[in-house]
C-alpha cells in the first residue's frame, strides 16, 4: 500500500494542506474533493492512480487541515489551487475535481491556461450566468432551508469509532467503501482534549460554504468585487470531461449541463448504478473512466480571437 505523504504549502494563516501518493517525476495528477470532505478521501483513486502519475490532493479552504478563512467565494478556491501549483511548479497537469472541488479545477484552468492538459470533473457546481435569475430574489425557502440546517449537524462525538458507526449508517454514506468513510473520518475531525472528535469543517464553516454553492444552483450567485466567474468557462482550452451519476438528485444532472453548455467542446459521460459521491462509492469504476479520458484522442479547443488570460 503506498502511504501518501503529508505537507502544506503557504503561511500558516493562509496553510493548504497537501497529500501527495507516488514518487515526483511522473505526470502530475491533482484531485479536488466536495464540500465537507478532505483529500483522504480520495485514497482508493490516489493509490492506484499513483502507479502513472505524481497524485497530489488538497484540503480545500475550510476543510481538514487548512485554513479556515471568512471568505469561501469560486474563485477564492480557485485561487487556492493556482497557490498549489506555483508553488509546487506543476506544469501538464491533469486535474480531476468532485461537485465543488470540479469547480476550483475548471475556474483555475482559466486563471492558468497552460498548466492543465485535461480536466475530468465530477458533477460540478455551475451556474449559466447567460441566464442568471434576479439575485434580489435570494434563494428558495427550500434552499435556505438546506443551508440553515447544516449549523445543526452535529459537530462533536465521544470517539472516532462513534462517528464511523454514525456515519456508516448514515444514508448519504451508506454506499461508500470502508476505505473511503474510514479515511475521512480519521482525517475529517479533530481530536479534543477530552477524548472526543470535532468536524475539521464546523457547522458554522460549512454554513458559510454552502451559501454560494445553493446560489449557483439558483442561478442567483452574483460573487464578490471580482464579480461572477462562469463565463470564463466558456475560455477554456484543455479537453474537459463532464459526468453525472445516474442516482444523484436532478440539479447535479441540471448544472453538469450548464457546464457543457459553457465549455467547448466538452465530453459527457454518466456512471451508471452510483450516487454523488462515485469516486467513494466505486473507485474502480472511476479509474477506469479517468485512464480512458487520459488515454482518448485529445480536441484542440484553442478559439482563435479569444485571450486565455
Amino acid at each position: 500500500m503506498i502511504n501518501p505523504q503529508r505537507f502544506s504549502i503557504g503561511p500558516a494563516e493562509a496553510q493548504i494542506a497537501m497529500l501527495q501518493w507516488g514518487k515526483s517525476g511522473k505526470p502530475p495528477a491533482l484531485l479536488l474533493h466536495g464540500t465537507g470532505f478532505v483529500a483522504d478521501v480520495w485514497e482508493e483513486v490516489a493509490r492506484d492512480l499513483a502507479s502513472t502519475h505524481t497524485v497530489y490532493a488538497l484540503d480545500r479552504r475550510g476543510h481538514g487541515a487548512s485554513h479556515k478563512p471568512d471568505a469561501y467565494h469560486f474563485l477564492d478556491y480557485a485561487d487556492d489551487v493556482c497557490r498549489v501549483i506555483d508553488a509546487l511548479e506543476l506544469r501538464n497537469v491533469y486535474g480531476v475535481g468532485h461537485s465543488a472541488g470540479a469547480t476550483d479545477l475548471l475556474l483555475a484552468a482559466k486563471l492558468l491556461p497552460k498548466c492543465f492538459t485535461r480536466l475530468f470533473v465530477m458533477e460540478p457546481t455551475v451556474m449559466n450566468p447567460h441566464a442568471a435569475r434576479n439575485p434580489s430574489v435570494g434563494l428558495s425557502d427550500e434552499s435556505l432551508s438546506r443551508v440553515q440546517g447544516t449549523l445543526r449537524r452535529r459537530a462533536e462525538f465521544d470517539s472516532a469509532d462513534a462517528v464511523f458507526t454514525r456515519y456508516r449508517a448514515a444514508p448519504a454514506f451508506a454506499d461508500w467503501t470502508e476505505t473511503s468513510l474510514r479515511a475521512y473520518v480519521r482525517h475529517g475531525f479533530t481530536p479534543l482534549d477530552n477524548g472526543g472528535v470535532r468536524l475539521c469543517c464546523t457547522p458554522e464553516i460549512e454554513t458559510a460554504i454552502l451559501r454560494p454553492i445553493y446560489e449557483a444552483m439558483e442561478q442567483i450567485y452574483v460573487g464578490d468585487a471580482r464579480g461572477n466567474p462562469f463565463a470564463s468557462l466558456s475560455l477554456i482550452e484543455c479537453p474537459v470531461m463532464v459526468t453525472t451519476a445516474e442516482k444523484s438528485g436532478p440539479i447535479y444532472k441540471e448544472m453538469a449541463s450548464r457546464a457543457m453548455s459553457l465549455i467547448p467542446h466538452a465530453r459527457a459521460l454518466v456512471f451508471d448504478g452510483a450516487g454523488h459521491c462515485v469516486a467513494q462509492e466505486a473507485p474502480a469504476i472511476v479509474l477506469r473512466a479517468v485512464r480512458e479520458f487520459l488515454t482518448s484522442t485529445p480536441v484542440h479547443f484553442y478559439c482563435p480571437g479569444r485571450s486565455a488570460t
